[in-house]
């Protein structure tokens, strides 16, 4: 099932991304499209898998997207080296417990570049004391593999041992920072291409001061590594999750400069419009800021015309997106306020048809 993902085949799949997006916005006149690329193997930080029961064996299964048939999986290569160690270390573990095993129906795995891993086992059963026994010694088993913690998940149940998050390092310009990275909450899963990004972007806004506003922060992830290029940094992001680790890891790294709140950006947009008023924003002056940069980097769906309106304002928007087509769209409407002076494209996803790109625009 994974004959297509092969280093061979790097290259040219690369260079077939390249060429869609060149022929998709060839009416853009684009710059020269800085390329950046991922670990042709092991480059994915997540994963997750069914489990599938056969007799007294048990083993992971996929799912073809076209044909929707079920797939054994024994290795997965694009996953990180550390999560292959992991499922294999795991399905010897627990195929004779009987107390592990029975109505497990799926694992997920979330490991790091600082080589820390997290397993979530997913169960359609309650997960009593002596499953919990049995997890603990799992986890002191797997432990040989990685510095791992192991969260069971069932109805109404989550049971943590010892916590439901990892700490990533990740380096940028010669900084290394550190991110927690929470289960189930969005983080991206190619590390080494996410620290391209970020450079990127740290290279792209080197030396042009003011304030920096970001819409969809998320954990802090572009936020806390492009601090220092402004004097201040405000990032918004609806997620509670993300948010609460958006505030530790502020903390964690030591920035002074960054304020995160709790809003969508169209909120954000309300807020600085003067239409509505939030308790979230008491203490804020969002007339003292010097909106002169925004970082946005949003959902598949792309900006809705309130958040296009709004970036528009500023006069230097960076765009990081997952989806060309929404872009273009965007791109659309705020070329005619802008002009495109950067654009990059980032291999998050190598071997499928997902295309991360970067673009940095100015006010015409």
């Amino acid at each position: 099932m994974f004959s297509h993902i092969h280093p061979d085949n790097y290259e040219q799949q690369l260079t077939d991304k390249h060429t869609t997006i060149s022929n998709m916005f060839v009416d853009f006149h684009l710059p020269d499209v800085d390329l950046f690329k991922s670990e042709p193997l092991n480059y994915r930080q997540r994963a997750e898998f069914r489990i599938w029961h056969e007799g007294n064996d048990l083993y992971y299964i996929m799912f073809n997207s076209q044909t929707k048939k079920r797939f054994r999986v024994d290795s997965f290569p694009v996953a990180s080296k550390l999560i292959n160690q992991a499922m294999v270390g795991l399905i010897a573990a627990i195929r004779d417990n009987e107390i592990l095993r029975r109505k497990l129906f799926q694992v997920d795995f979330l490991s790091t570049l600082s080589g820390e891993l997290l397993i979530s086992l997913l169960y359609h059963k309650p997960l009593d004391e002596v499953w919990e026994q049995e997890a603990l010694k799992l986890k002191n088993k797997l432990s040989a593999i990685a510095p791992v913690d192991i969260i069971g998940r069932a109805k109404k149940q989550k049971v943590i041992l010892n916590k439901d998050f990892v700490m990533e390092s990740l380096t940028v310009e010669g900084t290394t920072y550190s991110y927690q990275q929470v289960e189930n909450s969005f983080t991206q899963p190619n590390a080494k291409v996410n620290e391209k990004m970020l450079s990127w972007a740290k290279q792209a806004t080197m030396g042009t001061g003011g304030d920096l506003i970001e819409l969809y922060c998320g954990n802090g992830n572009f936020s806390i590594a492009l601090a220092q290029n402004f004097d201040r940094v405000l990032g918004t992001e609806i997620s509670k999750t993300s948010v609460k680790s958006a505030q530790i890891n502020i903390t964690t790294n030591n920035m002074t400069n960054i304020d995160i709140v709790r809003m969508s950006s169209e909120e954000f947009s309300q807020a600085m419009n003067g239409e509505r008023k939030f308790r979230r924003l008491e203490g804020f002056d969002l007339t003292a800021y010097n909106y002169d940069t925004v970082l946005v980097d949003p959902p598949r769906a792309g900006l809705d015309p309130d958040s296009v309106e709004l970036v528009s304002r500023f006069k230097r928007i960076i765009y990081v997106s997952c989806s060309p087509e929404t872009l273009k769209d965007n791109l659309t409407e705020l070329c005619k306020t802008h002009t495109i002076e950067k654009f990059a494209l980032f291999d998050q996803f190598p071997y499928t048809d997902h295309i991360e790109t970067g673009v940095m625009l100015t006010r015409k």
